[in-house]
C-alpha cells in the first residue's frame, strides 16, 4: 500500500490559475475597457510574440487547433481526390480536417517507441495523388523531421505539422516543431502546455504569400472589407483569449521544465520499485530532441491496462487513454474499408497505453502516490 493516499487529478488548472490571477485579470479587464474583442492589439501582440518564440516569420491566430489544420490544408488547395499522408494514431481533428475537405487519409503506422509516424514507412505511402504530408508531434515529442523533410523535398510535397501537443518541443537539430515544414498548426485548448480560457489556435509559417492568404481566409476571404476574392470562413482568434495567452506565454518554458522534472522523477520512482522487466514501459525520448511532455504515456500489457485505469481512478488518481480507438477504425470511416490489423502498432498502442498526471504543479507526495499505486496493482 502507498504510504500516503492523496488525490492526484490528471490536470489541475486551478493550481496554475492561482499563480497567474493577478497577472491575467488586468489584461482581461483592459479588453473589456477597450471593447476591442475581435483582432486588435492583443491579437497582434500575441502573434508577434508567438512568431518570435517559435522562430517563425509569421504566426496567425485562429479559432482552434482544428481550424488551424483545416485552414492550412484548404490554403494549400487540398480537396476531393487528393491524398494526405498522416498517422492513424492521433486526435480525430487531424484526420477529420482532411476528410472535411473531401480528401483521403493515407495512413502510415507509428513507431512503437515514440508513438509518432514511422518515417521509415513514409516514402512507400506516396502516390501521384499525394498532396500534403501531415506529421503529428504526439504527446510533446517531435517526429524525426530531418528524413521526413528530405522525402518531402524529393517529391516536392508541402508539409503541415500538427503541433497541437508540441509548442516549444524541438527536434534533434534544435529547431522548434512547426518551424520546420511549410506550415505549423497549434492548439490552445485549455489542457495544452500553453492553454487558453477556451478554444483557440494559431498557424505558423515562413512563407509570406501563404501567410497573407491564410490571414485573408480566416476572415471570410475578405480583402478589403466586403470584397471577397477568396473563399474563407470565420476562423478568428478572440482578443480575450490572446490577452490570457500573452500572460501564459511568459511562463511556458518554466512549465516545460517542470513537466520534464516530473518525468525524470517518475523514472526514478519506477526504477526504485524494481518491477519485473517488461511489466511497464515508460516514455522514450529521441536522442537530442526536447520533449515537453504534454502527456506522460505509460505502456502496460493490453490485458492489464483497463484494470489499471480502474484501480487508479478508484484511488483518486486521474488517468486518461489517448487514444482508445485509432482513426482508421472509427465508425465514421467504415466506408473507407480499413480494418483491424491494417496498422498494428497503432492498434496495439490504443490497447496498451495510458496517460499519467504530469502538470508542473504536481507535488513529490502526489508523484510518489501515483507510482506506488501502480506498483501495488502490478504486483497483485
Amino acid at each position: 500500500m502507498p504510504a500516503t493516499r492523496v488525490a492526484v487529478p490528471l490536470l489541475d488548472l486551478k493550481a496554475q490559475y492561482k499563480t497567474l490571477r493577478d497577472q491575467i485579470r488586468p489584461q482581461v479587464d483592459e479588453v473589456f475597457e477597450t471593447q476591442y474583442f475581435i483582432g486588435g492589439p492583443q491579437v497582434d501582440g500575441l502573434e508577434k510574440e508567438l512568431a518570435a518564440y517559435c522562430g517563425l516569420k509569421h504566426a496567425i491566430g485562429c479559432s482552434s487547433g482544428t481550424d488551424a489544420l483545416l485552414l492550412s490544408l484548404w490554403a494549400l488547395g487540398v480537396g476531393p481526390g487528393d491524398e494526405v499522408i498522416t498517422s492513424p494514431y492521433t486526435f480525430f481533428a487531424t484526420v477529420g480536417s482532411i476528410a472535411r475537405l473531401g480528401a483521403h487519409c493515407r495512413f502510415v503506422d507509428i513507431d512503437p517507441a515514440t508513438y509518432n509516424l514511422d518515417v521509415g514507412r513514409l516514402e512507400a505511402a506516396i502516390t501521384h495523388k499525394t498532396k500534403v504530408i501531415l506529421p503529428v508531434h504526439l504527446y510533446g515529442q517531435a517526429v524525426d523531421m530531418r528524413p521526413l523533410m528530405a522525402i518531402a523535398h524529393k517529391h516536392k510535397l508541402p508539409v503541415v505539422e500538427d503541433c497541437a501537443q508540441s509548442i516549444g518541443a524541438r527536434d534533434a537539430d534544435g529547431r522548434m516543431t512547426g518551424a520546420i515544414g511549410t506550415l505549423g498548426c497549434w492548439s490552445f485548448f485549455p489542457s495544452k502546455n500553453l492553454g487558453g480560457a477556451g478554444d483557440g489556435g494559431f498557424i505558423g509559417t515562413n512563407d509570406d504569400a501563404l501567410a497573407h492568404k491564410i490571414r485573408v481566409m480566416r476572415n471570410h476571404g475578405m480583402e478589403p472589407k466586403y470584397f471577397h476574392k477568396l473563399l474563407g470562413g470565420n476562423f478568428r482568434l478572440d482578443a480575450l483569449q490572446a490577452a490570457v495567452l500573452r500572460v501564459k506565454l511568459r511562463h511556458l518554458d518554466a512549465w516545460h521544465e517542470g513537466r520534464r522534472r516530473n518525468a525524470a522523477d517518475y523514472r526514478k520512482l519506477f526504477a526504485a520499485q524494481k518491477l519485473p522487466g517488461g511489466t511497464v514501459t515508460l516514455p522514450s525520448e529521441r536522442p537530442g530532441a526536447y520533449h515537453i511532455y504534454n502527456q506522460f504515456i505509460l505502456r502496460v500489457a493490453a490485458g492489464k491496462r483497463d484494470a489499471l485505469v480502474k484501480h487508479l481512478q478508484s484511488n483518486g488518481i486521474g488517468v486518461e487513454i489517448y487514444y482508445p480507438v485509432p482513426c482508421h477504425l472509427q465508425e465514421c470511416f467504415a466506408s473507407e474499408g480499413w480494418k483491424a490489423g491494417d496498422f498494428p502498432q497503432s492498434e496495439r498502442a490504443a490497447k496498451e497505453t495510458l496517460a499519467l498526471p504530469i502538470y508542473p504543479e504536481l507535488t513529490a507526495e502526489q508523484k510518489a502516490c501515483v507510482v506506488e499505486t501502480i506498483a501495488e496493482f502490478l504486483r497483485s
